[in-house]
């Protein structure tokens, strides 16, 4: 794939886009009708967007293509450690905040900004050197 074909923002939103279409036919065909609680909706999507959000960003930045240099199983579990962790961030804040009255808008923007920053966290922390401010003092 060309990174010079579209911005960065272009990339992300085609990969939000792709991402929230998987994470919707995931959970209309296997999730909600079997295991998922319909208020529960919005983990599987923030769960599948959150590796989007994070590696669209190490991949264009060239800055940062030292980290494709790391062993697949490395890129994989971190991939599923960010899966996991938006997974988490995001179903505890529904469930701290299910109960409250919210409107369901607000309720998926909360679970989203949870979600979303433990990923990054997470990542952040399995990656320190990445985000690293380089000083030539």
């Amino acid at each position: 794939m060309d990174k010079e074909r579209l911005p960065r923002w272009g990339w992300l939103l085609i990969g939000l886009f792709l991402a929230a279409l998987g994470a919707n036919l995931l959970n209309l065909l296997v999730l909600v009708p079997t295991v998922l609680p319909e208020a529960y909706r919005s983990v599987t999507v923030i769960a599948i967007m959150s590796p989007v959000l994070i590696y669209v960003g190490v991949w264009y930045d060239e800055e940062r293509q030292s980290y494709w240099e790391h062993s697949r199983a490395r890129v994989v579990g971190d991939v599923l450690f960010v899966v996991a962790g938006a997974a988490l961030g995001s179903a505890v804040a529904l469930a701290a905040i299910i109960d409250l009255g919210l409107s369901s808008f607000l309720q998926d923007v909360l679970a989203m900004a949870a979600g979303f920053l433990l990923a990054w966290g997470l990542f952040w922390w399995r990656n320190p050197d990445m985000y690293a401010i380089e000083t030539d003092r």
